[in-house]
């Protein structure tokens, strides 16, 4: 499998991009998985269901299984967050996995970045980012910048696409 990220500060677009991203990819023929990290308590689960009821008992992982789709929650419980290693061993096999999140990881991302956000990039300060997606104005802020990695236009998603396919790796 390879591995590529999307990162950004928070409004910046990255989920949108993903959205864009991912059926282009999937039109050229690759399998896509995704893990998303969050620095918030994430609930996929309700009060009152079953699995929910079970999980709050103290089972360390419930697994789901309907018709459509099956789900995995594995509760930490005070232990330490797992490293995106431990979490790609747990995927099913495909060409292709997306992270967003995981910022520090020493893999290659796409950084998504709007001046107009007013936030500075995540580069030059965080590792592995290999291109700067962005509008042409903002390329031109980054072109002004000594060693800036290559703005991607972030409004062209194949190109966006090529960009992924191009840089991303096993790990």
């Amino acid at each position: 499998m390879k591995v590529f990220g999307i990162a950004g500060f928070s409004g910046m677009g990255k989920t949108t991009l993903l959205e864009r991203l991912v059926p282009v990819l999937t039109a050229r023929g690759l399998s896509v998985s995704l893990i998303k990290h969050s620095h918030k308590a994430i609930e996929i689960d309700r009060p009152g269901k079953d699995s929910y009821r079970l999980r709050e008992a103290g089972c360390q992982e419930v697994l789901l299984l309907g018709d459509q789709r099956w789900a995995l929650m594995h509760e930490l419980r005070g232990a330490p967050e797992p490293d995106l290693d431990y979490l790609l061993s747990r995927l099913q096999h495909c060409d292709l996995v997306l992270v967003e999140g995981f910022k520090h990881g020493a893999f290659p991302k796409l950084e998504v970045w709007r001046s107009s956000e007013g936030r500075d990039t995540l580069w030059p300060n965080w590792p592995g980012i290999a291109g700067i997606a962005c509008d042409a104005a903002d390329a031109a802020l980054l072109a002004a910048r000594p060693g800036a990695p290559p703005a991607v236009p972030l409004h062209d998603t194949g190109a966006v696409a090529d960009f992924v396919c191009a840089q991303a790796r096993s790990l």
